[in-house]
């Protein structure tokens, strides 16, 4: 049992039904009094001046907008703000919301941080597509500024290819109508790595198998280590389609932990997966996504030896715990 013993729960703000269970079993098992807020229909009063809450836990999704809650992206923005403006303790706030919700802000990070990321350009409507994938190479994707679980985002093999989608219409931008023109990255061994981080700091890493033909990389999605386990998918929809992902626990270099580091502290993003791959033509390391809603490892146990979440739940008692001390 948790020694947490405050009048005021831990509010975990979400929209997603499934994806936070162990995340509620955990503060159960401790019988840590928390709340659960429905971020697609929630409202706010900015001159609210007290909150009944020790900290509010930010868990909105970017793909919020495949479930029909789109509205509550935007709205996320505002009321983060007016949470740290009233100095309520945030994790995963306002600032890590931004990075969350533009893959834009993404590249300007990595860009000013001077660590690689595939070449990519930003356009606002689906005519400057191809003028945009001038000088890059082929493969291209065009990937929606707010996606999530791999949504958003389109190959085209070639410029005539490209050119005939933007001429039928079919080139899609998302919700805010901006998206990246990027390189199509061919990843070495067939995987891309994932690495989770806690408080700014490395929590683990995993290697996803992908045969390329999807971009949905959901971690809590994963059906089995490369040995061939089943695993427990715990966190998403108990009738989730089988997706054929595979997955390892590894340990990256530690000049890869440190750039990961320095990405999750610049962002302020308390929670949150850093992906990186290592392209198969060049052998160049590329970060292309920052992820502050990080969904860690379906049965983590059994693939990298701990459970991620009662760390987790570690972090967000230590935080309210301090911030009714404060008070």
């Amino acid at each position: 049992m948790s020694t947490y013993s405050a009048d005021k729960p831990i509010a975990i703000f979400h929209e997603h039904p499934d994806w936070f269970r162990p995340l509620f079993n955990e503060l159960d098992a401790r019988g840590i009094p928390y709340e659960r807020l429905n971020a697609a229909e929630h409202t706010y009063d900015p001159a609210q001046k007290e909150l009944p809450y020790s900290l509010f836990f930010n868990r909105m999704s970017p793909s919020a907008y495949l479930r029909n809650n789109e509205q509550g992206i935007f709205y996320t923005l505002g009321l983060l703000a007016q949470l740290e403006a009233r100095g309520i303790p945030v994790v995963n706030g306002y600032k890590a919301f931004q990075y969350e919700t533009s893959k834009a802000l993404q590249i300007t990070l990595l860009e000013r941080l001077g660590l690689p990321y595939p070449k990519a350009r930003v356009i606002n409507h689906p005519s400057q597509a191809l003028k945009a994938a001038e000088g890059l190479r082929y493969p291209v994707v065009v990937k929606a500024n707010i996606g999530g679980s791999g949504a958003g985002i389109v190959r085209y093999d070639s410029a005539e290819e490209l050119a005939q989608a933007v001429e039928a219409g079919e080139v899609k931008l998302g919700i805010d109508n901006t998206a990246l023109v990027q390189e199509y990255v061919v990843a070495r061994g067939g995987h891309i790595n994932r690495v989770e981080t806690l408080g700014g700091k490395y929590l683990y890493a995993i290697k996803v198998y992908t045969n390329g033909e999807s971009f949905n990389l959901c971690p809590a999605d994963i059906c089995q280590t490369t040995n061939g386990k089943e695993l427990t998918r715990n966190a998403c929809a108990l009738d989730a389609p089988k997706n054929g992902l595979k997955v390892e626990g590894f340990t990256p270099e530690q000049e890869v932990i440190d750039a990961i580091e320095r990405i999750v502290q610049e962002a302020c993003i308390d929670v949150g997966g850093i992906e990186y791959m290592v392209d198969e033509r060049d052998g160049q390391i590329y970060y292309y996504d920052v992820n502050a809603l990080s969904n860690f490892v379906a049965d983590a146990v059994n693939v990298i030896g701990f459970n991620p979440h009662e760390r987790l739940v570690d972090y967000l008692e230590k935080k309210a715990q301090l911030n009714l001390q404060e008070a």
